[in-house]
């Protein structure tokens, strides 16, 4: 049985690894964008199950990423999760608003947050 993908997208690279490392140890093959350019050029080539994103980022916010990928009818089923420092209800509501699937606050709680993870990319039940 092959692991599911997930991209992680956020311009932190100790943040990148670090949950990089947790989701392998958790049997999820892993590619990292270190912001959105990265993760267009990246969805082509690995169509991840799941997308991280974090919301701050240089170039072009998460929310937006989030709107673009959602509006691309091949990639628009991909189920994404903000991860983000920012974690009012206002940018909760904006992260559900544009599509996202759920949305965690930094510090994570890794275990939730692979549970959330495995709920998105289980297959669905027949």
């Amino acid at each position: 049985m092959s692991k599911p993908k997930i991209t992680i997208v956020d311009d932190d690279r100790d943040t990148r690894e670090l949950l990089a490392t947790a989701l392998e140890d958790e049997g999820f093959e892993v590619t990292l964008a270190a912001n959105g350019l990265r993760l267009i050029a990246s969805l082509q080539l690995h169509r991840p199950q799941a997308i991280l994103l974090d919301v701050n980022m240089s170039w072009i916010d998460g929310f937006e990423l989030c709107k673009a990928v959602k509006k691309n009818e091949h990639f628009r089923d991909i189920p994404i999760i903000f991860i983000s420092g920012r974690g009012d209800s206002e940018d909760k509501r904006r992260g559900r608003e544009v599509g996202a699937a759920d949305y965690f606050v930094k510090p994570l709680d890794i275990e939730k947050l692979v549970g959330r993870i495995r709920e998105l990319v289980a297959p669905a039940a027949t």
